[in-house]
């Protein structure tokens, strides 16, 4: 068996301009406002990804560049503007933050409404009891890569590694709400490679290059590689490096029906799943119709 490859960047694109249709209809232009802290160059290549797709999609962005050094209370103090801002959509602060700053209080002062990442203590609850609301961006596009195959998702073992906020539990959540049967696993679960082996689906996200391997993979299944790893590639040069998934892609491929490929799979669903929630947000806020995205 050799998998067929799960385009995510073609996916992605069909969605930004679906997108992009639909913004030019909306008695007005939603604002999407990104909040960075710090210098970390990789979050400001995806921040700067964000903006320039937001724009492209017929949107407006408010980009909040902050020194590594600001304090708490000031990132604190800028959301909340923000939050209150009446021309403000959607609001998403690029993570990981600076040290010393807690996520969870900058995130706690997000207006729900704006919540477009879905990380909010009421988007997490809204979803946790299956109630409609804003999405976490990169599992919902999970969902949309499973259901892009073509394969019924009712009644399928779906088996996730990891369970952050940011991914692995809202993941859980969203592939139940397909009515999928969904065991969650960490680094505590027992006899890990048979649980995979059990998945129709499975979901790994924790971070760990080319953790999953081939054998772990059941024939047939339908993988969706969340992780993004750099790893050393000599073959490029001296201290090049190249991105890598959380899975043994070749061997894995081999088995599996379906799989994301690293880069081009799941991570260009993020921006484009973002842009659809800045949309939806602003409709909702505004008493827009909403759109069928």
């Amino acid at each position: 068996m050799s998998a067929r490859i799960i385009d995510g960047k073609a996916i992605a694109a069909t969605l930004r301009i679906q997108v992009g249709a639909v913004v030019p209809a909306l008695p007005g232009q939603p604002t999407l406002a990104v909040v960075i802290v710090g210098d970390d160059p990789a979050s400001h290549v995806y921040v700067r990804s964000k903006v320039k797709e937001t724009a492209a999609a017929g949107m407006r962005s408010l980009h909040i560049e902050l020194p590594a050094d600001t304090a708490e209370a000031e990132v604190v103090a800028r959301v909340k503007a923000l939050s209150a801002d009446p021309d403000v959509d959607g609001i998403l602060v690029q993570l990981p933050l600076p040290a010393h700053i807690d996520p969870q209080r900058v995130l706690d002062v997000i207006d729900p409404q704006k919540d477009v990442d879905g990380l909010t203590d009421t988007s997490a609850g809204r979803l946790a009891l299956g109630k409609p609301g804003l999405r976490p961006c990169t599992p919902y596009g999970c969902v949309v890569l499973a259901k892009s195959t073509g394969e019924k998702l009712a009644g399928k073992n779906v088996v996730v590694l990891g369970r952050s906020i940011l991914v692995g539990r809202p993941a859980a959540l969203l592939f139940l709400a397909e009515d999928c049967t969904v065991t969650i696993a960490h680094s505590k679960t027992r006899d890990l490679a048979a649980l995979c082996r059990s998945a129709d689906i499975l979901v790994p996200a924790i971070g760990r290059a080319q953790f999953v391997q081939g054998d772990w993979v059941r024939d047939g299944a339908i993988v969706l590689d969340v992780g993004i790893n750099r790893v050393p590639a000599p073959e490029k040069g001296e201290g090049k490096t190249r991105l890598v998934g959380d899975v043994a892609f070749d061997a894995a491929a081999a088995r599996a029906a379906w799989i994301t490929p690293v880069p081009g799979g799941v991570g260009p669903m993020t921006i484009a799943c973002l842009l659809r929630n800045t949309v939806l947000a602003a409709c909702d806020r505004r008493g827009w119709a909403l759109p069928a995205l």
